[in-house]
């Protein structure tokens, strides 16, 4: 399907590029920084099926978006392999003009028995979380009782069906699991995968911004760099957000996502779209646009065009920066090793 682009920028001149979609808002894991049991409990009531979009509507949005700019798709959730038949989605959107990569997130429980399917329907890429190799820790975070090894192999099978190198990524949780920092590092040295270490944070605002369980990057970067030397690589393209390293023993490259404490709102081009339709100018906002409605509506895709065009245009969104302000005057993050260094 052809666009006709229409170049769009917020009030922070800051374009769309990137949509995040989630495909379902249901998850085998319960994560405790993302959905951690004592909020998605049993009695938790998740979107019934017909509050989903559909993988037709979810098309049609995508090439409204891919005519505003967006050139990158990624599926997200929940966990974006429980939808049903995510290949044929995968493929319906590969049809839009303009689109340039799809890539998907996911806890790796379903991939390797679906990475050879999505990849020939068109999928580009996928970003597997694993935040440890120890299982005792791994399985106290996921809280499922899924094993380290299941996750291994997904990402094995991944890139077997053509979808590497693998981006990994790890949480880090002071007094949880940054002991597992080194280990996850020396594992994936030479694998030809990128580990990215994230900083605990708010996602999906439930742990509070607590900054006394933020392992800062800057300290992670030291502590890596303490045993094999880094150098800092340049960012591949504007607005990227994770922070690229490469191991000058030519070991291959690991990344930093420093939500916390080097935000990255300035040059953010990125939106998100939830499985009942709802459009997110910022990744850890609240409340959302609606979109179904006028989707379901009849609206014309010339009216759903103008409709993002004024919410991103009256985006100001800088909520990072602003919360990371105001929570470390009260809880400043403290470092645990010096900084100064990055090795070698």
């Amino acid at each position: 399907m052809a666009i006709a682009e229409l170049p769009l920028a917020d009030t922070l001149a800051r374009p769309l590029r990137d949509l995040r979609i989630s495909v379902t808002d249901r998850c085998q894991f319960r994560c405790t920084y993302c959905m951690p049991r004592e909020v998605f409990g049993r009695d938790f009531v998740f979107l019934p099926r017909e509050q989903l979009l559909t993988f037709e509507e979810l098309t049609r949005l995508a090439l409204v978006f891919a005519g505003l700019g967006v050139r990158k798709l990624r599926l997200t959730g929940g966990e974006p392999l429980l939808r049903r038949d995510l290949e044929e989605l995968v493929a319906m959107l590969a049809g839009i003009g303009g689109i340039q990569d799809i890539a998907l997130t996911t806890n790796g429980a379903l991939l390797a028995g679906k990475a050879q399917t999505l990849a020939a329907a068109g999928l580009r890429r996928v970003t597997v979380s694993l935040d440890s190799l120890d299982d005792a820790v791994f399985m106290a975070l996921n809280d499922a009782g899924f094993p380290a090894a299941r996750v291994l192999d997904a990402i094995t099978a991944a890139a077997s069906a053509g979808l590497a190198p693998v981006k990994v990524n790890m949480v880090v949780r002071r007094g949880v699991n940054e002991q597992s920092i080194l280990p996850m590092a020396a594992h994936f040295r030479h694998s030809g995968h990128v580990l990215r270490f994230v900083e605990y944070m708010d996602v999906g605002t439930t742990n509070g911004w607590r900054l006394e369980e933020v392992v800062p990057a800057a300290e992670i970067i030291s502590l890596i760099g303490g045993q094999w030397p880094l150098q800092p690589v340049e960012a591949a393209y504007p607005g990227e957000v994770a922070r690229r390293y490469r191991y000058l023993d030519g070991g291959g490259e690991i990344g930093v996502i420093a939500s916390v404490t080097q935000p990255f709102c300035r040059g953010c081009t990125r939106a998100r779209l939830s499985a009942d339709g709802k459009l997110y100018t910022c990744l850890f906002a609240g409340s959302g646009h609606d979109l179904r409605g006028p989707l379901r509506a009849g609206t014309s895709d010339q009216a759903l065009r103008e409709l993002v065009t004024t919410i991103w245009a009256r985006r100001a969104d800088r909520y990072s920066e602003q919360r990371t302000r105001q929570t470390s005057r009260a809880q400043p993050v403290k470092p645990k090793v010096e900084m100064s260094r990055i090795g070698g």
